[in-house]
């Protein structure tokens, strides 16, 4: 659909696609699914920042009442977080291009 896009676009595009991919029929995600996406699909953002208390208190979020879900909104604020914290983003904003 946005074969076209721009970059920005199409990676809001892909976010939102691995989160459907993963929700439930109401489109949510258990916070144990939450958590598992995250190391699986987030990894690069989220490796070395385990010993960070404002991710300890995001990950401890998650283990506790694990009867509540996560919708598409909570799941894109925990995303920009995660990546607002992140060591890759330093690396990130290093880099001059997207190509």
């Amino acid at each position: 659909a946005l074969g076209k896009g721009s970059d920005l676009e199409k990676a809001f595009a892909t976010a939102a696609l691995v989160y459907n991919n993963s929700a439930d029929a109401e489109g949510k995600l258990s916070k144990a699914e939450t958590k598992n996406l995250l190391q699986t699909q987030f990894g690069g953002f989220i490796r070395g920042q385990e010993n960070k208390p404002k991710y300890q208190e995001i990950i401890s979020s998650l283990d506790e009442e694990l009867e509540n879900k996560i919708d598409f909104e909570d799941f894109m604020i925990l995303l920009v977080s995660l990546t607002l914290m992140s060591d890759l983003l330093q690396e990130i904003k290093n880099v001059k291009t997207t190509k």
